[in-house]
């Protein structure tokens, strides 16, 4: 996945604390052991500092994943890292909800708070 794609624009409220929700209903993935698609939401919630994550750039980033062969808990660890490296927010948290295959489903959160 290319967090190179990831854009930010500047924070026009860096004095104030305030949340940020994003969701992506249609992420896709491949399952690395069947090859078969997987379908989740995606969530991701912040609180930034300077910088603001740039939509578009992310709806991109998001789309290196669809031929990707990762699981879930990869999946939802990579998003924050590259998320944190790039934003440096205050506060993220990333949650994948994954549909259901073979009757099971799953849900799987990461958090991030920045260490004063």
């Amino acid at each position: 996945m290319k967090k190179d794609l990831l854009e930010l624009f500047d924070n026009s409220f860096p004095d104030r604390d305030y949340t940020i929700e994003i969701v992506n209903a249609e992420f896709t993935s491949v399952c690395p052991k069947t090859g078969l698609p997987d379908f989740g939401t995606i969530t991701i919630r912040y609180v930034p500092d300077k910088s603001c994550i740039e939509l578009k750039s992310l709806k991109y980033y998001f789309l290196e994943f669809r031929n990707a062969g990762i699981f879930y808990e990869n999946i939802t660890n990579r998003i924050l890292d590259d998320l944190v490296t790039l934003l440096q927010p205050r506060s993220l948290s990333v949650i994948t909800e994954w549909r259901a295959r073979g009757g099971i489903t799953e849900t799987v959160s990461v958090n991030y708070s920045q260490t004063l």
